[in-house]
């Protein structure tokens, strides 16, 4: 057993989840790599490290550490060395080198029992002073805070963050009530504070845990689209959730809405149980719509001059539902443009922007997704941004953390007459509001969507809720056009809507069925079609070509399907690396999409020569990229996004990543692709239903292909069951 003391030089690897760390420790006789599971340490810090030596076969000799000590760093330059490491933050190696010179041997006692002596030093204020001494008796706290925590088998990267939020309190916090850990630290749900409550040896029937759980449980609704839960819904989750006996939550209830977490309203009909946010999110959102929502007094002679010369000099022919939507839009502060594809919506939008611009007015485009953003750049000539940029989406420092800001505000709202708003079946009530907050009285709002699209991802049904409250102008696009008319994904589409059978005989250009009725057998069929019938086919990459099934779990679901996909599409080389993380494998050259809205990562825009042309954050759930290279050094991994917008994920991010050769239906909402496929065996009635298919169906730009049951396939045209989400947004518009 080999007894080595030394200074931690450099960390080259740390799995924050189970603490095992590589580090080079270094002392007189030189430099050896050390590996073992530390709780915490920091580079520049003094060990006393006993254990055996190794032979790594790639790395070589290891010394593979079984128990350390750490130690007060003895000699000056020990010391020098552990305070300009960056284990103090703003302490770097010129101040630290300054203060070892002045105080020599004595400078630990000087920190620590008389730090205001540290401003004799040139470049340190007093503050500065105090700062760097309570840091240094910090890290001693923090050690020990991350021992106890360990205890009840929380991970040192979430014991960092707690301890970072509570400080020494934490104890106290752990002790009397871990659930309020799920309020106040990012990252922590309900159920890790539950695990930890029970190591303590909190009793299940603890308030704190029941009014946590009721938290807990319309956060969950919230996740899945609902703003709000009627109380019995909410009694009857909570009980599943805590598995124990709730007969009346009424008090509990009460108690959190006097906390301010919740929000109790009676109607006729029931009692409905809001988060508090979503609550007041979508009060002042219908407040917003409906100051918006003024009526521009235009003479109807005026408007026809201007439509017609428009339509002779940008060669565009406008139909009577056209027309009346172009007139709307001048007349109305909101507008809601809607209408299934191949119906004129594009045609529609341009002849606004012709309106608009010959008036001399300011007019901004923009889209939920990149994707669709670059479409409508496509369709108009003009240039479209995502809603996110548009509002200039950033983040500003927030003493030593960050939050997320929006550029544009109520403060700094858009600088814009008109503003018009695609794919508005995925914006979700947040978005919604933050878009209305950085909107100025006297601003048009043209919202263009298709109505009997898939709901957002996130909480809401704003576009659903827009049309039901009649509070605005709506104009429905329903004639399908002559050139449209002669695409069947169109048609078949519409059919689709209508609740038509579609005739399956493979006569189509451009819609096929290509009936099975084995699981193994449709994926087969599937990698045929990618490999070797659709790129040709419709001129493209088959990385262009999309999967898109109905379930995430299943023979045919999401999961299972990546795993085979990528074995076959991007099967392993030696000069591919890769990262193995959870129970996922990423690859370079696999395609990936962001699960998970992350509005800090970072994101530039190089050219070839490595020159950066731009850069900003934010990446958003549902973005697909290509996995462009794997740093284990670094611990990174670096995906091209739409734009050739390039984000590098380190390793511990990975979980926001997902394989993306095949997707959900639901994720691929605002997106097109030349070619699809989807594959279709029998599902769970709630999921299986028209929306869902018609929304498949219609991401297809040239091609539609699916595999599977036929009857299936019938049965979701017939099915319109689909699962209504708790919103009141039009109810709150019409109270106004």
């Amino acid at each position: 057993m080999e007894l080595i003391k030394g200074y931690v030089d450099h960390i080259v690897y740390r799995n924050e989840d189970n603490g095992y760390t590589v580090f080079h420790l270094t002392n007189d006789d030189g430099e050896l790599t050390c590996v073992g599971t530390f709780p915490y340490i920091g580079e520049g810090e003094m060990l006393e490290v006993s254990g055996e030596y190794i032979t790594h076969n790639v790395y070589g000799m290891q010394l593979q550490v079984s128990s350390y000590e750490e130690l007060e760093p003895e000699d000056l330059v020990s010391i020098e060395r552990y305070l300009g490491s960056g284990a103090i933050k703003g302490l770097g190696a010129v101040l630290a080198g300054r203060i070892v010179r002045k105080f020599k041997g004595d400078t630990f006692r000087i920190i620590e029992e008389e730090p205001e002596r540290l401003a004799e030093v040139q470049g340190i204020s007093e503050r500065k002073a105090r700062e760097i001494s309570q840091q240094v008796e910090e890290k001693k706290d923090m050690r020990k805070a991350m021992i106890y925590l360990q205890k009840y088998g929380i991970t040192l990267n979430l014991s960092a963050k707690i301890y970072e939020h509570y400080g020494q309190s934490v104890y106290r916090v752990m002790e009397e009530n871990p659930y309020q850990i799920a309020d106040h630290v990012p990252g922590v749900g309900f159920k890790t504070a539950d695990e930890i409550a029970r190591r303590i040896g909190i009793h299940t029937n603890s308030d704190y845990r029941i009014r946590s759980g009721i938290v807990y449980v319309l956060l969950q609704a919230v996740a899945d689209g609902h703003i709000y839960l009627p109380e019995e819904e909410v009694l009857y989750r909570s009980q599943n959730l805590l598995e124990i006996e709730l007969p009346d939550i009424s008090n509990h209830l009460l108690d959190l809405s006097m906390e301010k977490k919740i929000v109790i309203k009676q109607t006729d009909a029931e009692k409905r149980i809001y988060p508090a946010q979503y609550y007041y999110m979508e009060l002042s959102t219908a407040q917003m719509l409906h100051d918006l929502n003024v009526q521009y007094e235009i003479a109807d002679a005026a408007i026809e001059h201007r439509l017609c010369a428009i339509e002779k000099n940008a060669e565009l022919e406008l139909d009577d539902r056209q027309r009346q939507a172009v007139i709307a839009s001048v007349r109305n502060g909101v507008l809601i443009l809607t209408g299934g594809p191949g119906t004129g919506k594009t045609t529609t939008i341009n002849a606004m922007i012709h309106f608009f611009e010959s008036e001399g007015m300011d007019i901004f485009l923009a889209a939920p997704t990149g994707r669709a953003a670059k479409r409508m750049t496509e369709a108009t000539g003009y240039e479209a941004r995502t809603i996110h940029r548009m509002l200039e989406l950033g983040y500003v420092p927030e003493g030593d953390d960050s939050r997320m800001h929006y550029g544009r505000n109520e403060g700094n709202p858009l600088e814009a007459d008109v503003i018009i708003i695609d794919e508005m079946s995925m914006v979700d009530l947040p978005l919604m509001n933050v878009l209305l907050r950085a909107i100025s009285m006297g601003t048009r709002l043209i919202l263009v969507g298709d109505k009997d699209q898939l709901p957002s991802v996130g909480p809401g049904s704003v576009l659903k809720d827009l049309i039901e409250s009649e509070s605005f102008s709506v104009v429905t696009l329903n004639k399908i056009f002559r050139q449209a008319q002669q695409s069947d994904i169109v048609v078949n589409a519409h059919k689709i809507n209508r609740g038509e059978e579609v005739v399956l005989d493979n006569k189509s250009q451009d819609f096929f069925f290509l009936k099975r009725q084995d699981a193994n057998v449709i994926i087969s069929v599937i990698l045929t079609l990618i490999q070797k019938k659709l790129p040709k086919y419709v001129d493209t990459d088959m990385s262009e070509i999309q999967v898109l099934t109905p379930m995430r779990k299943g023979l045919l679901g999401v999961e299972r399907l990546n795993t085979i996909l990528q074995q076959y599409l991007n099967p392993p080389d030696n000069k591919k690396a890769e990262k193995e993380y959870g129970d996922k494998l990423f690859r370079v050259g696999d395609k990936v999409m962001q699960i998970k809205n992350n509005y800090q990562l970072e994101w530039e825009i190089a050219t070839k020569y490595g020159l950066v042309v731009d850069k900003g954050v934010g990446v958003f759930n549902g973005d697909i990229g290509r996995i462009t290279d794997i740093n284990t050094y670094a611990e990174t991994v670096e995906v091209e996004f739409e734009e050739k917008k390039k984000i590098r994920y380190p390793f511990q991010m990975l979980d926001e990543l997902e394989l993306a050769y095949a997707v959900t239906i639901h994720k691929s909402q605002g997106s097109e692709y030349p070619a699809v496929i989807i594959p279709l065996l029998q599902g769970p009635r709630q999921l299986y239903h028209r929306n869902l298919i018609y929304t498949a169906v219609t991401r297809a730009r040239k091609c539609v292909t699916l595999v599977g049951s036929d009857t299936t396939f019938q049965e979701m045209i017939c099915n319109t069951n689909e699962q209504n989400r708790y919103t009141s947004l039009a109810e709150r518009i019409q109270e106004l």
